[in-house]
């Protein structure tokens, strides 16, 4: 099928060469100008950009979720008895939760989720989800296996439920398992949203070259109007081609992930990761400053990234003042939310990071306390790298070794320094 895809854009080249030879030169430089691409077209979104027009108000994503939030509250104003409507309304919250990125959102879905359940005990497989959902943005994967394992008792093959299985198991360092729900996901729903899942298990495998014709298939599948799913692929495409030093390609994924989805904040973060790696300080800054960072009581799952981030930048100018006050700004939201009472989201690792490249006397000391409770929760590579790193710099050498060589066994080519290096981790799970 991806093929048949294919052969259209070969035949239409083809036609094409004999035009090109009879261009005078002026005419050959317009087209080498209208063809030049910093990607693939393989890898260009190909449905029209204006199918918002045709559909009055769908410009605004975030302006249509809080249309959908306030149509399903006033319909628990009107059945205040419905389980459904409010798991309903739980899922509107977290649609938003995800699109913007802000916690006070995944904690509103999250205790009306818990409502709908009260009112709707049985068959409620909705609620659920979204409780696993929210679970999983805190980090509490156990809980969202076990929540998703519920819902695939009475509702096999459900697509949510196996994703979050897939991605739990994903972050814990659990890869065949991953592995195994990701190939089952796809037998069953051979989506775009499932091939990548399926291919940043792959990539986490280390079977780079692999993954990457896993993501040609899942942009060859995408659909229109499914937005956000075709600009998370290009993203994680992005960061497969970012680790093997292919910037240019990197470059032009998360650009095109950026013309799908304006102002998507997980494509502008990694923008400035890159810029950061080649030293374009002033563009990174520049794509910093179009992520709106929120205050402590309405903080965002990126807003320490940022804030990270633009530290990094400081640090590497050599303007250590305007570097420390920033990562103590971002330290400050991390602390924030890992001590929350109304429920951690989990950023102990980040938070050890932080630490790690600040590099104090004490905070390196926190930083292997911090990665010695994150490692009982999950073990992928990236936290056996940080805690690699924090036994470094404590001086336990033999013991960061160890650590090393099971990073090894779970990816061969995992590269802890760039690792070490990148302040961001996301990829939308």
């Amino acid at each position: 099928m991806i093929k048949i895809l294919y052969k259209p854009k070969i035949k239409w080249l083809k036609l094409l060469i004999p035009l090109l030879i009879t261009l005078p030169p002026s005419g050959i430089l317009l087209t080498k100008t209208l063809f030049k691409q910093d990607i693939p077209s393989s890898y260009r979104y190909h449905f029209t950009e204006k199918i918002s027009e045709k559909i009055p108000g769908t410009t605004d994503t975030t302006k249509l979720i809080i249309n959908e939030i306030t149509f399903y509250k006033e319909r628990n104003r009107l059945q205040p008895d419905s389980g459904l409507n409010h798991a309903a309304l739980a899922k509107a919250y977290l649609k938003l939760a995800r699109a913007t990125g802000q916690n006070s959102w995944y904690l509103l879905a999250e205790t009306t989720a818990q409502s709908s359940l009260q009112l709707l005990p049985f068959d409620n497989n909705g609620a659920i989800i979204v409780l696993a959902r929210t679970a999983q943005a805190q980090h509490n994967f156990a809980e969202a296996l076990r929540l998703s394992e519920q819902v695939l008792k009475s509702q096999p093959g459900n697509e949510d439920a196996l994703s979050i299985i897939v991605t739990s198991n994903l972050a814990m360092g659990k890869l065949d398992t991953a592995r195994k729900a990701a190939d089952l996901l796809v037998q069953r729903i051979p989506s775009q949203a499932s091939l990548t899942l399926q291919a940043l298990v792959q990539t986490a495998q280390g079977q780079h070259s692999v993954a990457i014709d896993t993501f040609k298939f899942a942009i060859a599948v995408e659909e229109a109007g499914e937005n956000g799913t075709s600009a998370w692929t290009r993203v994680a495409l992005g960061r497969v081609y970012y680790k093997q030093g292919e910037l240019e390609l990197a470059h032009g994924l998360y650009r095109e992930a950026l013309r799908i989805l304006p102002k998507y904040p997980l494509a502008i973060l990694h923008l400035a990761e890159l810029e950061t790696r080649r030293g374009n300080y002033g563009a990174a800054e520049n794509y910093y400053n179009q992520i709106r960072v929120y205050s402590p009581g309405a903080s965002t799952t990126f807003d320490h990234a940022v804030l990270h981030g633009k530290a990094k930048i400081k640090q590497l100018q050599g303007d250590e003042k305007s570097a420390d006050v920033l990562f103590t700004e971002a330290e400050t939201l991390l602390r924030q939310e890992n001590s929350s009472i109304n429920g951690s989201f989990g950023h102990r690792r980040e938070l050890a990071r932080l630490l790690l490249e600040r590099g104090k006397p004490k905070d390196v000391t926190e930083a292997l306390s911090l990665m010695q409770t994150e490692v009982k929760n999950r073990q992928d590579a990236q936290t056996l790298d940080t805690l690699a790193w924090a036994l470094l710099r404590n001086g336990k050498h033999q013991e960061a070794m160890e650590y090393e060589q099971r990073i090894k066994v779970i990816d061969p080519s995992f590269d802890t320094q760039a690792k070490r290096i990148s302040g961001i981790d996301y990829l939308g799970f």
